[in-house]
């Protein structure tokens, strides 16, 4: 009897430990023109103020919307308010839509991504000032891909189960989350083989770019790959070159953190290039490997939530590990809001098996052998026969065959999930992931670049999807908010960045010294 047999027989006697599974969703989406175009036009005001709304914020630019739904045990809670989000905000938008797919389309300059804009406090100009250093590090159009981010926290039962204890330390959670984060690095390309839905993209977006990539071209100016899965995963997307020699380590918090904080710390040659001014234009925060912590690419973090002022950093290390944000979701373009509730189960069911999985440390060179099967699976991912390494002792296995194996031991996970929620929903989301391996024209990329073909491009597709998104979410009824509360929402984040506005004591040099007090810099503000 393997570990993972036995912790789960131990769990099958009390099921009860994974109710209460806590969960988030953050999506972003760009905002488009009638005929696909980026959206030049301001963040609408009737969207209230990205720097302090609680559910309507933006991301890299003012046309990538971002919504983020409050913490939510319940998954058609969840699922509930990211729909009457996404329904209020197509009311605000006149004729402009949602583009659907992760990937953008229209990019005729990168003059024509205006940077995400945040009012006059402190605090709004260095996040805009942020994502000027992104701009000058990485160019603009690979910061509007958009993704899909899924915040889990396993319920504190689920830990004493784990460590057969009635009292669990913070320090005992935070390893357990540790423990998983490694297992999702060896495991974690299931994600973006089943759930990957960008094999295609349009030929504007490669124009800015220089890409070695092999791509099949198509007349109307589509490329893909023909068995490509998340393209915004590879390098030519969202994964950070720049970032390869970090070395950044998952084996505890502490090894975590002075990874982090290192890159934080360590100057680059090659964004030292830029400078931090042109004359009185600031270009970037710092010409350090990160500018802040945000800066790190990862398909999966560990977060706490963070107090007033505090960093990312200082909160984990005040409390350790409250929650991991899974990164690695391709925007679903076939559901009006992103994600569909079979991905839900199934990202419950695998991040509770990765945590229930016994996992080792894991070395640097281990990493990078898990990183290299990432990288296979993103671009060629539903290939016949694609052999991945199962670590750096040379075994291999084929993605089909590795995928069978995990989903042979998630279905059993999934009949004692199923018990705390009284139906099957897991054990069917599994038989259809099954499939999947089975048949990989079954997955999202197969989907859609099946759609792509038959409709001569990727424009044609989006623009159709986002038509019928529009539509189908102008005719659903409010789940759990209303109008008011949105309006009311909206009001009161335009009133709560007018007083952070107003409570502002420092010039924005001042600021940035004190918030960088720690933090070396090859040249000042």
């Amino acid at each position: 009897m393997t570990d993972f047999t036995q912790r789960l027989a131990r769990l099958a006697q009390n099921p009860d430990a994974l109710k209460g599974i806590a969960r988030g969703l953050e999506r972003e989406a760009l905002r488009i023109t009638p005929n696909g175009h980026l959206a030049q036009t301001a963040h609408p005001d009737a969207l209230g103020a990205a720097l302090t709304h609680r559910w309507i914020t933006t991301d890299f630019a003012e046309s990538l919307l971002e919504f983020i739904t409050p913490v939510n045990t319940s998954v058609k809670g969840m699922l509930d308010e990211l729909q009457d989000i996404h329904r209020f905000t197509y009311q605000q938008m006149d004729d402009e839509q949602l583009w659907p797919m992760s990937m953008p389309c229209v990019v005729a300059s990168e003059d024509d991504i205006t940077l995400a804009q945040y009012g006059s406090s402190n605090i709004g100009r260095m996040k805009t000032l942020y994502r000027q250093g992104l701009k000058h590090r990485y160019g603009s159009v690979m910061q509007v891909i958009s993704g899909v981010h899924f915040n889990i926290s396993l319920p504190e039962a689920f830990w004493q189960h784990l460590y057969h204890s009635e009292t669990v330390s913070q320090a005992a959670v935070t390893q357990g989350y540790f423990d998983l984060i490694r297992n999702y690095y060896r495991h974690g390309w299931m994600i973006p083989y089943l759930f990957g839905a960008s094999p295609a993209l349009c030929g504007s977006f490669i124009k800015h770019t220089d890409s070695p990539l092999a791509f099949e071209h198509m007349p109307s100016g589509t490329c893909y790959l023909p068995y490509a899965t998340s393209l915004r995963l590879s390098d030519l997307g969202y994964t950070n070159n720049a970032q390869a020699d970090l070395k950044i380590g998952f084996n505890t918090l502490e090894q975590y953190l002075e990874g982090l904080r290192r890159a934080i710390r360590t100057p680059s040659q090659q964004f030292a290039q830029l400078g931090i001014r042109d004359g009185e234009t600031y270009r970037q925060l710092n010409t350090n490997m990160l500018q802040i912590e945000n800066e790190l690419y990862a398909p999966i973090r560990p977060k706490r939530n963070a107090e007033s002022g505090e960093k990312p950093t200082e909160a984990l290390s005040r409390g350790g590990v409250e929650y991991i944000e899974v990164r690695s979701l391709d925007v679903n373009p076939y559901s009006p809001i992103g994600i569909e509730e079979d991905q839900v189960h199934f990202l419950d069911l695998f991040v509770s098996w990765c945590a229930l999985s016994p996992s080792d440390p894991m070395s640097d060179p281990e990493l990078n052998c898990w990183r290299d099967n990432w990288n296979k699976i993103v671009l060629e991912g539903r290939k016949p026969g694609l052999t991945l390494t199962t670590g750096c002792n040379g075994g291999t296995l084929t993605q089909a065959e590795w995928g069978r194996q995990v989903m042979a031991e998630l279905k059993q996970l999934a009949k004692v999930m199923d018990q705390t929620v009284g139906d099957s929903r897991y054990e069917r989301v599994c038989d259809k992931m099954i499939a999947c391996f089975d048949n990989p024209e079954l997955t999202l990329s197969g989907r859609v670049l099946a759609d792509v073909i038959a409709q001569g491009g990727i424009g044609g597709v989006g623009l159709s999807l986002a038509s019928e998104h529009k539509k189908a979410l102008a005719d659903v009824p409010y789940q759990v908010h209303s109008d008011v509360d949105f309006l009311r929402e909206a009001e009161d984040s335009m009133a709560r960045q007018k007083a952070v506005e107003a409570s502002d004591t420092q010039s924005f040099e001042q600021f940035l010294n004190a918030y960088f007090k720690d933090v070396p810099m090859a040249e000042s503000w």
